[in-house]
């Protein structure tokens, strides 16, 4: 069976590359956030590294848009090609909120737990950048997507148990508050993870 972008002519090869630039850039944003969870020296300094990973990512973004509007002929539906460039993107703002988040109420310390939450995103991350590299050729490319449906289930499990455990031991009201969008940032950037895969599955079904 011929790959999504193999089956138009003339070939279209600039959206496939800016979606695996905008995957790779994600996945980076979800390693950085791992990093400055787990060596939580400088958090400024691992703040304005997703700052700017972010900002590459809008740049991207934009790029794929501004390709969109000037493409007559897309390798795919052209709601989709933008719903999964969005959807992308939301994953990398809401890691950027996670990580502003820890700068501007002044975090001193990671509670237990949150590290794993993160890990779980990066892992949905490269299933995300696996996946749109095999746009192109369609083989597996579900495999991923179920991955990250199953990483998704293991967020919100995860998510839960850091919630209940914050309520239970924390007495500070306001630090309750703190952790809270913090936890829930994390958790929400990898529902959107799973809101990826399911425009992807979309594309593949369509497409077959």
């Amino acid at each position: 069976m011929p790959g999504l972008l193999s089956r138009i002519l003339p070939r279209e090869e600039g959206f496939l590359t800016l979606f695996v630039r905008q995957a790779e850039n994600v996945a980076a944003g979800a390693t950085a956030l791992v990093e400055l969870l787990t060596n939580y020296a400088d958090p400024a300094a691992g703040a304005r590294r997703m700052k700017d990973l972010e900002h590459i990512g809008d740049t991207i973004t934009h790029d794929l848009n501004t390709r969109l509007n000037q493409t007559f002929i897309t390798p795919f539906d052209r709601e989709d090609i933008h719903e999964l460039a969005s959807k992308v993107d939301d994953v990398l703002d809401l890691a950027d909120a996670a990580a502003g988040r820890l700068v501007l109420y002044g975090v001193k310390t990671i509670r237990p737990g949150v590290v794993e939450l993160a890990q779980i995103l990066e892992t949905a991350t490269r299933e995300i950048l696996a996946a749109v590299r095999l746009l192109d050729k369609q083989d597996h490319i579900l495999e991923h997507c179920i991955e990250i449906n199953r990483l998704e289930n293991e967020g919100d499990r995860i998510c839960r148990a850091l919630i209940a455990t914050l309520f239970t031991e924390e007495k500070n009201p306001v630090e309750i508050i703190k952790w809270k969008e913090i936890i829930e940032a994390i958790e929400t950037a990898i529902d959107k993870c799973e809101d990826v895969a399911n425009v992807i599955e979309t594309v593949v079904l369509k497409e077959a």
